[in-house]
Protein backbone atom coordinates (compact mmCIF):
# COMPACT_ATOMS: atom_id res chain seq x y z
CA UNK A 1 0.00 0.00 0.00
CA UNK A 2 2.81 2.32 0.74
CA UNK A 3 4.14 1.66 -2.73
CA UNK A 4 0.75 2.56 -4.27
CA UNK A 5 0.69 5.84 -2.35
CA UNK A 6 4.21 6.60 -3.48
CA UNK A 7 3.22 5.92 -7.11
CA UNK A 8 0.12 8.14 -6.82
CA UNK A 9 2.16 10.96 -5.29
CA UNK A 10 4.73 10.58 -8.06
CA UNK A 11 1.95 10.75 -10.69
CA UNK A 12 0.44 13.79 -8.92
CA UNK A 13 3.78 15.51 -8.96
CA UNK A 14 4.25 14.77 -12.67
CA UNK A 15 0.80 15.94 -13.81
CA UNK A 16 1.13 19.69 -13.07
CA UNK A 17 4.19 20.10 -15.29
CA UNK A 18 2.31 18.36 -18.14
CA UNK A 19 -0.66 20.71 -17.66
CA UNK A 20 1.67 23.73 -17.63
CA UNK A 21 3.36 22.51 -20.81
CA UNK A 22 0.00 22.08 -22.55
CA UNK A 23 -1.17 25.46 -21.28
CA UNK A 24 1.96 27.17 -22.60
CA UNK A 25 1.56 25.36 -25.92
CA UNK A 26 -2.09 26.50 -26.22
CA UNK A 27 -1.22 30.08 -25.24
CA UNK A 28 1.62 30.12 -27.77
CA UNK A 29 -0.69 28.84 -30.51
CA UNK A 30 -3.31 31.46 -29.64
CA UNK A 31 -0.67 34.19 -29.70
CA UNK A 32 0.53 33.07 -33.15
CA UNK A 33 -3.05 32.87 -34.48
CA UNK A 34 -3.87 36.30 -33.03
CA UNK A 35 -0.79 37.82 -34.65
CA UNK A 36 -1.63 36.20 -37.99
CA UNK A 37 -5.22 37.43 -37.76
CA UNK A 38 -4.07 40.95 -36.93
CA UNK A 39 -1.61 40.95 -39.83
CA UNK A 40 -4.31 39.70 -42.23
CA UNK A 41 -6.75 42.35 -41.00
CA UNK A 42 -4.13 45.07 -41.43
CA UNK A 43 -3.33 43.85 -44.97
CA UNK A 44 -6.98 43.78 -46.08
CA UNK A 45 -7.80 47.14 -44.50
CA UNK A 46 -4.79 48.73 -46.22
CA UNK A 47 -5.67 47.21 -49.61
CA UNK A 48 -9.31 48.26 -49.12
CA UNK A 49 -8.17 51.84 -48.40
CA UNK A 50 -6.13 52.03 -51.59
CA UNK A 51 -9.08 50.64 -53.57
CA UNK A 52 -11.39 53.22 -51.98
CA UNK A 53 -8.89 56.00 -52.74
CA UNK A 54 -8.70 54.83 -56.36
CA UNK A 55 -12.52 54.89 -56.64
CA UNK A 56 -12.63 58.39 -55.11
CA UNK A 57 -10.10 59.60 -57.69
CA UNK A 58 -12.25 58.20 -60.50
CA UNK A 59 -15.46 59.63 -59.07
CA UNK A 60 -13.96 63.00 -58.26
CA UNK A 61 -12.78 63.58 -61.83
CA UNK A 62 -14.43 66.79 -62.99
CA UNK A 63 -17.11 66.49 -65.65
CA UNK A 64 -16.14 67.36 -69.20
CA UNK A 65 -18.55 69.36 -71.36
CA UNK A 66 -18.60 70.35 -75.01
CA UNK A 67 -20.58 73.49 -75.82
CA UNK A 68 -22.23 73.48 -79.23
CA UNK A 69 -22.98 76.64 -81.15
CA UNK A 70 -26.56 77.88 -80.78
CA UNK A 71 -29.05 76.25 -83.14
CA UNK A 72 -31.86 78.30 -84.72
CA UNK A 73 -34.32 76.30 -86.80
CA UNK A 74 -37.81 76.55 -88.27
CA UNK A 75 -40.18 74.13 -86.56
CA UNK A 76 -42.80 72.07 -88.36
CA UNK A 77 -45.98 74.00 -88.99
CA UNK A 78 -48.74 72.77 -86.71
CA UNK A 79 -51.50 74.96 -88.14
CA UNK A 80 -50.79 77.92 -85.88
CA UNK A 81 -48.25 79.72 -88.03
CA UNK A 82 -44.50 79.66 -88.27
CA UNK A 83 -42.50 78.82 -85.15
CA UNK A 84 -38.78 79.02 -84.55
CA UNK A 85 -36.60 77.26 -82.05
CA UNK A 86 -33.39 78.71 -80.70
CA UNK A 87 -31.53 76.29 -78.45
CA UNK A 88 -28.13 76.19 -76.76
CA UNK A 89 -26.78 72.74 -75.95
CA UNK A 90 -23.93 71.40 -73.83
CA UNK A 91 -22.87 67.77 -74.18
CA UNK A 92 -21.45 65.89 -71.22
CA UNK A 93 -18.75 63.41 -72.26
CA UNK A 94 -16.65 60.80 -70.50
CA UNK A 95 -13.20 62.37 -70.85
CA UNK A 96 -11.00 64.75 -72.83
CA UNK A 97 -10.20 62.29 -75.64
CA UNK A 98 -13.96 62.00 -76.25
CA UNK A 99 -14.09 65.81 -76.63
CA UNK A 100 -11.53 65.50 -79.41
CA UNK A 101 -13.61 62.83 -81.14
CA UNK A 102 -16.74 65.01 -80.87
CA UNK A 103 -14.87 67.91 -82.45
CA UNK A 104 -13.67 65.68 -85.29
CA UNK A 105 -17.27 64.68 -86.05
CA UNK A 106 -18.78 68.14 -85.52
CA UNK A 107 -20.10 68.60 -89.09
CA UNK A 108 -21.97 65.27 -88.87
CA UNK A 109 -23.26 66.08 -85.40
CA UNK A 110 -24.50 69.56 -86.39
CA UNK A 111 -26.19 68.15 -89.50
CA UNK A 112 -28.05 65.46 -87.55
CA UNK A 113 -29.00 68.01 -84.87
CA UNK A 114 -30.42 70.45 -87.44
CA UNK A 115 -32.42 67.70 -89.11
CA UNK A 116 -33.74 66.43 -85.78
CA UNK A 117 -34.66 69.85 -84.40
CA UNK A 118 -36.36 71.01 -87.60
CA UNK A 119 -38.47 67.83 -87.68
CA UNK A 120 -40.24 68.79 -84.42
CA UNK A 121 -43.31 70.94 -83.91
CA UNK A 122 -43.67 73.53 -81.16
CA UNK A 123 -46.33 71.40 -79.46
CA UNK A 124 -44.02 68.36 -79.34
CA UNK A 125 -41.22 70.14 -77.49
CA UNK A 126 -43.09 72.72 -75.42
CA UNK A 127 -43.73 70.39 -72.44
CA UNK A 128 -41.16 69.07 -69.97
CA UNK A 129 -41.68 65.53 -71.26
CA UNK A 130 -41.14 66.76 -74.82
CA UNK A 131 -37.85 68.43 -73.86
CA UNK A 132 -36.67 65.30 -72.06
CA UNK A 133 -37.56 63.14 -75.06
CA UNK A 134 -35.74 65.59 -77.33
CA UNK A 135 -32.69 65.42 -75.07
CA UNK A 136 -32.65 61.60 -75.32
CA UNK A 137 -33.04 61.77 -79.11
CA UNK A 138 -30.17 64.26 -79.37
CA UNK A 139 -27.94 62.00 -77.29
CA UNK A 140 -28.75 59.06 -79.55
CA UNK A 141 -28.11 61.09 -82.72
CA UNK A 142 -24.79 62.46 -81.44
CA UNK A 143 -23.53 59.04 -80.34
CA UNK A 144 -24.13 57.48 -83.79
CA UNK A 145 -21.14 59.06 -85.58
CA UNK A 146 -19.00 58.63 -82.45
CA UNK A 147 -19.60 54.88 -82.54
CA UNK A 148 -20.31 55.09 -78.81
CA UNK A 149 -21.81 51.60 -78.51
CA UNK A 150 -18.64 49.96 -79.78
CA UNK A 151 -16.15 52.12 -77.87
CA UNK A 152 -18.15 52.55 -74.67
CA UNK A 153 -17.39 56.26 -74.72
CA UNK A 154 -19.55 59.01 -76.01
CA UNK A 155 -22.06 61.57 -74.86
CA UNK A 156 -23.48 60.73 -71.44
CA UNK A 157 -25.77 63.74 -71.08
CA UNK A 158 -27.41 66.51 -73.07
CA UNK A 159 -28.14 69.79 -71.32
CA UNK A 160 -30.11 72.71 -72.71
CA UNK A 161 -28.48 76.02 -71.78
CA UNK A 162 -31.14 78.03 -73.57
CA UNK A 163 -34.45 77.02 -75.10
CA UNK A 164 -36.64 79.60 -76.86
CA UNK A 165 -39.67 78.82 -78.99
CA UNK A 166 -41.19 81.75 -80.93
Amino acid sequence: MAKDKAKEEAKGAEEPPKKKGKLLLILGALLVLGAAGGAAAWYFIRSGDSHAEHQKEEQSAPPVFVTLETFTVNLQADGGGDHYLQVGIDLKVADQPTVDVVKLHMPEIRNSMLLLLSSKSAEQIASLEGKQALSAEIQEQVNKPLNAKATGKGVTGVYFTSFVIQ
